[in-house]
């Protein structure tokens, strides 16, 4: 026999077991709704890709504009000097990417943008600008910057046997070079300056033009266009090992413009020397300044 509390007792704990099946049950059987997960319907998930689809083409084709308007518009009517807003403009048109969509997309496709939308299409519009524009600037559809010194420069003194260059050589880090006389308020031979251009489209279309300043008014100064020919055997020395001796301004051979300028007898004394490299590019003219300074310094035999 079972006394009624007993009897109670095992009711209850049957009843509370049989609930948590039932809910376990339930809990299996539940929908993806139930759960938190959106149904899927395939129709609209083929409407959304197609909108996306046409949404990249359409921020694809619109940076394509926007880039051609500003390398064959904008930048002939922009001068160098102002070039920030060429760039600037075209990023900035990357908020008008939510009107034209609502204006050129149908209806069917504008309901499936969102904010996301929106952050994708800005992205992929500023990365195709930069890169077309990368490829439009340089050669060969575009120059846009000057010749550079193609290894480093030299000041030589040329004594009429031998061109006798600096103890440091080539120019430092501070763009100086410094030579050393033990006698007279001058080194008393002709001294050039020595070094090469190189430029991605034509190294020899530059004018290069040299301001020399000592205590006093400046000098322009144009450059000698016989000088490395009637020269280049002094001026690259070898040893009897066949090694070159003197330092290497023309590393890349005939690709490198030689460039001599005939600063005349040096006095004591800094003399600030200003490299002014002009050149017709596409579109601009393209210009880089360059500045120097050679020291004549007077020192005591010991």
């Amino acid at each position: 026999m079972v006394d009624f509390k007993t009897a109670m007792a095992a009711a209850a704990a049957d009843k509370q077991k049989r609930q948590k099946k039932s809910a376990d049950e339930k809990k299996k059987r539940r929908t993806g709704a139930n759960l938190g997960i959106e149904p899927f319907d395939p129709i609209k998930h083929v409407h959304k890709e197609r909108a996306e689809t046409a949404s990249m083409w359409l921020v694809l084709g619109f940076a394509a504009t926007v880039t051609l308007i500003m390398r064959y518009l904008l930048m002939d009517m922009t001068d160098a000097a102002n070039a920030r807003i060429l760039w600037l403009l075209p990023m900035s048109a990357a908020l008008l990417l939510p009107q034209i969509h609502r204006a050129v997309m149908p209806p069917k496709y504008v309901e499936h943008y969102t904010g996301g939308t929106w952050f994708k299409a800005s992205f992929l519009h500023v990365f195709t600008f930069l890169a077309l524009t990368f490829v439009l600037v340089n050669p060969p559809l575009g120059d846009i910057v000057a010749p550079q010194i193609a290894s480093d420069w030299t000041v030589v003194i040329d004594d009429g046997e031998n061109l006798i260059y600096p103890e440091e050589g080539l120019s430092g880090k501070d763009d100086l070079i410094i030579i050393e006389i033990t006698e007279g308020n001058s080194i008393g031979h002709d001294a050039w300056l020595l070094f090469g251009l190189a430029d991605n489209v034509d190294s020899f279309g530059a004018d290069v033009t040299v301001e020399i300043q000592n205590n006093g008014p400046s000098e322009i100064i144009e450059m000698d266009q016989n000088f490395w020919e009637d020269n280049y055997d002094r001026i690259v020395s070898v040893d009897e090992n066949n090694t070159q001796t003197s330092p290497e301004l023309l590393p890349h051979g005939d690709l490198d413009a030689p460039v001599a300028i005939n600063l005349s007898d040096l006095n004591v004394g800094k003399h600030s020397i200003t490299v002014t490299i002009e050149e017709q590019g596409n579109p601009w003219t393209n210009t880089r300044i360059l500045e120097w300074e050679v020291r004549v310094v007077l020192v005591e035999l010991e």
